[in-house]
């Protein structure tokens, strides 16, 4: 089984504490987003967890203890670094800070544990073509020897992005090309392999590989872990993801991008962060009367030794 620490909220760093605190007492419970009084059990041990994947837009609050998990369990790390400031992304650190932040987590883990995410790409009146590719370029240049590789993939509108978002420019699919054509030339200019994941659109001619960002075989080589030979269901449509274990919440992230789909509103979050315990198994709350717990399904992916 493969747990995700960060697909519903930044939980590293808003929620170091929490996190470290489930990883050394060996169990965590998730509550289901569509069922509320639906609770899963994960025991958060290493003959239960394949691979622990991080996502975060800043690992700095983790580093000096990040060990306590890289030392008993196979890790790989998604960093997101975009050419946004904090117009868009409020409680982001700049693309300097976060810079520093990727070669200090690499130098620690080892680069093949280590993906930058240029994602989302979304177009404004500030945040044009030329913007992006230049920013890209600079990033680029920079992260190359401390990187496995280079994920980005195209913004996904949905409502709430357009309330939240409304200098937000449409993509076409000639502007999506250029776009692709620009990143391509330059990820293989300083020797980056990059791709997409769920992102539609074919852009191989443009030397960008369509693939999952979390994928047994990537993780896998990434921990010199051999996997079974699984199809990857993926989360959404163009997503070639392995099934993972989520054990965030939606609407606890801080960071108030505006592009955001995990929270209702960037408010939501600041709202529901009083109900935070760093001692709870839950990431917000605690375990109500009319909660049903049950013990999550944890099948290895791992070839049999």
């Amino acid at each position: 089984m493969i747990i995700n620490t960060g697909g519903r909220t930044d939980t590293v760093q808003y929620y170091t504490e929490w996190l470290l605190n489930r990883f050394a007492q060996g169990y965590v419970l998730s509550r289901n987003p569509l069922f509320q009084n639906k609770v899963s059990r994960y025991e958060l041990t290493p003959d239960k967890v394949d691979c622990v994947v991080f996502c975060s837009k800043n690992y700095e609050p983790i580093l000096p203890r990040l060990r306590e998990i890289t030392d008993r369990f196979p890790t790989y790390f998604h960093y997101t670094i975009t050419a946004y400031g904090k117009d868009v992304e409020p409680n982001v650190p700049d693309i300097e800070d976060s810079m520093e932040t990727l070669v200090k987590l690499s130098k620690l883990v080892g680069k093949q544990r280590v993906a930058w995410r240029y994602d989302p790409v979304l177009l404004t009146e500030t945040y044009t073509i030329e913007r992006h590719l230049k920013t890209f370029e600079h990033m680029a240049k920079t992260l190359a020897p401390y990187i496995d590789r280079c994920i980005f993939g195209f913004v996904e509108m949905h409502k709430k992005l357009e309330r939240n978002m409304p200098e937000l420019l449409p993509l076409s699919e000639q502007e999506k090309d250029v776009l692709a054509q620009g990143l391509g030339a330059i990820a293989e200019k300083y020797g980056i392999f990059i791709q997409t994941c769920g992102t539609n659109g074919d852009f191989t001619q443009y030397g960008i590989q369509n693939s999952g960002c979390m994928t047994l075989e990537m993780l896998g080589k990434a921990n010199n872990i051999a996997f079974r030979s699984l199809k990857h269901k993926g989360m959404r449509e163009g997503c070639s993801c392995i099934e993972t274990r989520d054990i965030g919440a939606y609407d606890t992230c801080m960071n108030g991008c505006k592009y955001c789909y995990a929270n209702k509103n960037p408010q939501k979050a600041f709202e529901n962060y009083p109900h935070h315990e760093k001692d709870s198994p839950l990431l917000l709350g605690a375990v109500k009367p009319d909660d049903t717990v049950v013990q999550g399904a944890q099948k290895s992916f791992r070839k049999a030794d």
